[in-house]
């Protein structure tokens, strides 16, 4: 509703009138599960074909977006914030290196985590054409049996964050050899075979100390509550087919944690929580365009405002785009009047007259 008050904005992109919110709940209302599959695919397949990235680290996750009303596929069910509210449980695949999403599933609120996720997969491995993923890392959600099973089957490396089953615990429990890494932080790996595996997976470690570490991340041992030793230490553990050191398993698996950054700033800044009509399918469609938007803006940041630290769509807002202008007709020119200081227009030009370049090298270090 406010762009369709803004008379520069609706002069520079051509628009003689812009539709009301009544227009687009229509439009979107023609979406179905087909047509969010053939626009999810071609959008996220022509971001990263245009990508100059080979290897991708990919992260998987889902997230809980609470409903209020009546709304198709808004059940109950895991809400830790809004108990006993409907939700949608949707799933988000994350490209790491460049900070954009490559694929997205609305689910209803009474799925699990792992839900479908097979076929989510293959379908966001199918986003990224001939390229390859050099790494699939996933929370403790994902950590079951066929999951494993399909990422081995197809040659991809994991790190899957461990369920704290009885079992893990006794396995926790039995390590006797941790070595220490940092200050209050110790770790170690071994092999570890779940009942309904056919052979054993490498397990590491880690255990931090509370009294050093009070913020560490981690589970106390539930089994164990009185023991000595374990009540003063926060544990992880993970699953992996890496053959790579236990302490580099584990700072690559700490890195996973911006894929919750960016789902906060779905939320915060692109409307992932807003979205919201009686249809599923609609509503898909609707995050669907949230999803792309985001990449828009990922995109905008990293060719070409190219910043070390990458600024929320809420700090580039009022920063760059939410800028006070007017047209004045000069003779039979319109010329578009900013209202910016002197020091800040030389920058801002710069900005837009920035040839983007989709080919050049992004680092994956």
């Amino acid at each position: 509703e406010i762009t369709r008050s803004d008379k520069a904005l609706g002069e520079i992109f051509g628009w003689g009138k812009t539709p009301a919110q009544d227009a687009y709940k229509r439009y979107f209302s023609k979406f179905t599960q087909s047509t969010n599959q053939q626009v999810g695919s071609h959008f996220f397949s022509w971001f990263f074909k245009n990508l100059n990235i080979n290897y991708f680290t990919l992260d998987i996750d889902s997230s809980v977006i609470t409903r209020y009303g009546v709304q198709e596929g808004a059940k109950k069910g895991y809400n830790p914030k809004k108990k006993g509210r409907n939700s949608h449980h949707p799933i988000i695949a994350f490209v790491n290196d460049a900070k954009m999403v490559a694929n997205f599933w609305l689910r209803s609120g009474d799925t699990s985590s792992a839900n479908n996720f097979i076929g989510f997969l293959e379908e966001t491995l199918a986003n990224f054409g001939d390229k390859k993923v050099g790494l699939v890392r996933l929370d403790s959600g994902f950590c079951q049996k066929d999951i494993l099973d399909y990422l081995e089957g197809k040659k991809l490396n994991y790190i899957v964050a461990a369920r704290f089953t009885h079992p893990i615990q006794h396995a926790i429990d039995s390590q006797d050899f941790w070595i220490g890494v940092d200050d209050g932080i110790e770790i170690c790996d071994k092999f570890y075979q779940a009942k309904s595996w056919e052979r054993p997976r490498r397990m590491v470690i880690v255990r931090q100390k509370i009294t050093q570490r009070p913020n560490a991340t981690g589970r106390m041992l539930s089994l164990f509550p009185e023991d000595e030793i374990h009540r003063n230490y926060r544990y992880s553990a993970y699953i992996t087919n890496q053959e790579q050191s236990a302490t580099d398993v584990w700072r690559t698996y700490r890195n996973r944690g911006d894929a919750e950054n960016r789902i906060k700033e779905l939320k915060a800044d692109f409307g992932a929580e807003s979205f919201n009509l009686k249809g599923f399918y609609p509503t898909e469609a609707a995050l669907l365009f949230s999803m792309i938007a985001y990449n828009l803006m990922s995109i905008f940041r990293l060719f070409v405002l190219q910043e070390k630290t990458q600024k929320t769509l809420s700090t580039l807002r009022y920063r760059t785009f939410a800028i006070g202008a007017y047209f004045e007709k000069v003779g039979d020119t319109l010329k578009l009047k900013i209202a910016l200081t002197k020091k800040r227009r030389k920058w801002f030009a710069g900005i837009w007259d920035y040839p983007i370049d989709l080919s050049q090298k992004i680092s994956t270090a």
